[in-house]
């Protein structure tokens, strides 16, 4: 009787981690207030969400890891404040969000005009859209940690095309 009690109490245990704890909506509406500082192109609010130990774990071609010496925060707000450059009227709405335990993930569109050097391409007067999925991990109301992707091969085709 004992090891019934005790397999089916581990079995449940085991599950726990399945069934998401309830998200603070403070840390909920993380998404959001990413996309509200970029759309009110306020960097230093946009630099306020971000922990000042911030690990970005997206590196690729579109966002390289930081130069030495400047730290993943740095990297990232330096990241955006040159895309509000390029795109001076950026808007930033979120298609959908989902959140678990201290994890947000959200799927964001970006609307802008090619104003500005950006990826390195002299402005167009284009208007682009392209999007982005992003996982941010909260600690205290900051963003911890950060898993992306976005589609640069669609901003380029646009740029280019």
């Amino acid at each position: 009787m004992r090891r019934r009690t005790f397999l089916a109490g581990a079995a449940l245990g085991a599950g726990a981690p399945l069934i998401p704890r309830r998200v603070a909506a403070a840390d909920a509406a993380i998404a959001g207030k990413f996309a509200d500082t970029l759309t009110a192109h306020d960097i230093d609010a946009f630099a306020h969400l971000i922990a000042d130990d911030y690990v970005n774990h997206q590196v690729s071609a579109a966002a390289p890891p930081p130069p030495a010496g400047l730290t993943a925060k740095a990297a990232t707000v330096a990241f955006f404040a040159a895309r509000l450059k390029a795109l001076p009227d950026l808007k930033v709405t979120i298609q959908t969000t989902v959140a678990a335990d201290d994890r947000v993930a959200a799927s964001f569109v970006y609307e802008g005009t090619h104003e500005g050097v950006y990826y390195g391409i002299e402005p167009t007067g284009k208007r682009l859209v392209f999007t982005s999925c992003d996982i941010f991990r909260i600690v205290d109301g900051h963003i911890a940690e950060h898993w992306g992707m976005g589609d640069i091969a669609g901003i380029l085709a646009q740029l280019k095309g």
